[in-house]
């Protein structure tokens, strides 16, 4: 603190005026420092005083060694209130602060001193306002220049800013209040303490006081005790460590630092620590790169003594032997065998697996056939039918809610027999208005019909299930959407899903579904009217209609549908479809059965006369 108190007491000396003002004798010289001055502009300093102190700050100026990463300056002036002039980071150059100064209007209040210094120590000295942050020890200086007794208690306030790290010089003038300085200014008082008679004097500040402001080189002198280094700075010095070290607990000494344990090494696998230094050591198995610090594992293999029937894997243990895909391992740790991957695989083939070398494939039993999935064989029960769903996108369903309904949807699709022969399925969504979004004849697999129930984009809007009857009468069910012609008798079915109650009439289109001969159900959910969806459904109500308190119990619903949509177990409103499991296809295996037994009698009847040939030679021989 001696540093800034000699240019205080440089520029003092002057005259008040700027235009007088003028450094006279050595200028003191210091490392980094952040100095706010906190000045007293309250009702008791006259205008002319004001004017007085801005040349008395205005003179300190020039003294200061100004940049950023020297001196960084900041004023503040408080009355009843406090108000940053500029802060620590504003300005670097001093033309800028002077120009600042000038425009400084007095606030002419009260005299809140201690509200003043919390407002430095939380604002003015943060790091937000340009004060280095505390790891750098840069020192922070306050000076108060104050004319009054404190309205506020500031020994408390006081000694929280000393606690943190901030030197505090009180300078009072005229009408101070000296026990108030003494309770704001840091240890030692005589030293920090200043009080001038008027303004006009307060240039003599610097005079008074000029040997405590100058602090010397202590670095120079000698006896500061660093170890290595020792850096000078305002009237004080720290100690500082050479690379590789850092400052002990005493603050002189230095300790060797583990620059392994600093996790900066770099090092792949270990780092081992040397007096401010450390090299990089690889694990077993492994070699270090020419970077010193990455690391190579050891190719056991390419010294060619494996004898692996496949393949050689380098492992930091040494050689391991490895199978190409299928093969197994066998307990020689050399050889290799083809895996049998119905045994060991988990298959799914519905009937029988059968290994293929690398490979396997799933087989049905006579009569039946396998799946698009290659593992499941078709069911004759599942038949054909012409289904379309229409499905609630109103705003009341909510997206999360549709989510589950698409989810739902797909679910009934998995029981049935989706194929251009069997299932045909077609999804239509409705709200204020009505949108098909695949027709019957588009997809022909149950995977396809899926893929695109999720791509399906929630409509919301109004609920106008009328519309949606009547888009599924008139264009749904047409050839020209994919349904089988009437001649074919393939059954058409509706299922209507929705959560409420519909914004239009339901009631002529929907007896006009069932008067042109489609099975309608109604699946409803939440606050879906009762009425309206037995007004939807076929007769009898209870097979068609199906209702869930929510959207998350509604999975149960899936096996009375499963059991309704399915032609072999459900009801199909009076249309009979021959099952192909039926008639021809019923003739064409027993006529195979017959054949096959015919051609084993005719056998048997040949090795019988064989044999009976055989007796009599050997009858003869005797």
């Amino acid at each position: 603190m001696r540093g800034l108190l000699c240019w205080l007491m440089l520029l003092l000396l002057l005259q008040p005026w700027e235009t007088q003002l003028q450094l006279t004798g050595p200028r003191c010289h210091t490392g980094p420092l952040d100095l706010v001055f906190v000045i007293d502009s309250s009702r008791s300093v006259r205008p002319f005083e004001f004017e007085t102190m801005r040349q008395f700050l205005m003179g300190l100026l020039p003294g200061l060694n100004v940049g950023p990463n020297a001196t960084r300056v900041g004023v503040i002036q408080y009355s009843s209130q406090v108000q940053s002039v500029f802060p620590l980071r504003a300005f670097s150059r001093r033309e800028d602060m002077e120009r600042a100064i000038r425009d400084l209007v007095p606030l002419a209040q009260g005299t809140m001193t201690g509200l003043a210094i919390q407002y430095a120590m939380n604002v003015a000295f943060s790091v937000a306002e340009g004060a280095r942050p505390p790891e750098e020890r840069v020192p922070r200086v306050a000076v108060i220049v104050t004319d009054g007794r404190p309205q506020d208690r500031v020994a408390e306030v006081a000694a929280q800013a000393r606690a943190r790290g901030i030197e505090i010089y009180a300078v009072g003038v005229q009408r101070a209040d000296v026990g108030s300085l003494r309770a704001m200014a840091s240890p030692p008082l005589d030293e920090h303490v200043f009080l001038v008679e008027s303004f006009d004097l307060i240039q003599e500040f610097g005079l008074q006081f000029q040997s405590r402001l100058c602090g010397k080189d202590q670095c120079a002198e000698g006896g500061h005790g660093c170890q290595h280094q020792c850096v000078n700075a305002w009237a004080m010095f720290h100690c500082t460590c050479n690379p590789g070290y850092k400052l002990a607990a005493d603050n002189k000494s230095c300790l060797a630092i583990d620059l392994c344990a600093e996790g900066t090494h770099g090092c792949e696998h270990h780092c081992v620590n040397s007096p401010g230094s450390y090299f990089c050591r690889c694990q077993v198995g492994f070699v270090l790169q020419q970077d010193q610090r990455s690391c190579r594992a050891i190719d056991y293999c390419s010294f060619g003594n494996h004898s692996c029937q496949h393949e050689c894997v380098s492992t930091p243990g040494g050689p391991r032997c490895h199978c190409r895909e299928g093969h197994d391992l066998q307990p020689d740790g050399r050889s290799c065998q083809v895996r049998d991957l119905c045994n060991g695989v988990d298959h799914g083939c519905e009937f029988q697996c059968v290994s293929e070398g690398l490979s396997y494939r799933c087989l049905c039993p006579e009569g039946r056939q396998l799946q698009a999935d290659g593992k499941s064989c078709n069911r004759c029960r599942e038949g054909h039918v012409d289904l379309v769903l229409l499905v609630d996108g109103s705003k009341s369903v909510r997206p999360q809610n549709f989510e589950l309904v698409k989810r739902f949807v797909n679910q009934i699709v998995d029981f049935l027999d989706v194929s251009p022969e069997g299932t045909r399925v077609g999804l239509v969504q409705f709200s204020s208005r009505v949108r098909t979004e695949f027709p019957l004849g588009r997809y022909g697999t149950a995977a396809e019909v899926k893929q695109a129930v999720l791509a399906v984009e929630y409509m919301e809007r109004g609920t106008m299930t009328g519309l949606a009857l009547r888009h599924m009468v008139e264009h749904s069910f047409s050839e020209a959407q994919g349904a089988r012609p009437r001649a074919l008798n393939v059954p058409r079915v509706g299922l209507v899903f929705t959560d409420g109650r519909s914004q239009d009439d339901i009631s002529v289109w929907a007896a006009r579904a069932k008067e042109e001969g489609i099975v309608m159900y109604a699946v409803g959910v939440g606050k879906a009217v009762e009425a309206e969806l037995r007004e939807i459904a076929s007769e009898p109500a209870e097979l068609h209609v199906s209702y869930a308190p929510d959207f998350g119990t509604m999975t149960h619903l899936l096996e009375n549908l499963r059991g309704s949509i399915c032609p072999e177990e459900g009801i199909s409103a009076g249309t009979e479809l021959r099952s192909p499991c039926e008639c021809e296809s019923l003739v064409e295996f027993q006529g195979r059965t017959l054949g096959a037994l015919e051609s084993l009698t005719l056998n048997l009847a040949q090795l019988t006369a064989r044999l009976e040939d055989l007796e009599n030679q050997l009858a003869n021989q005797k």
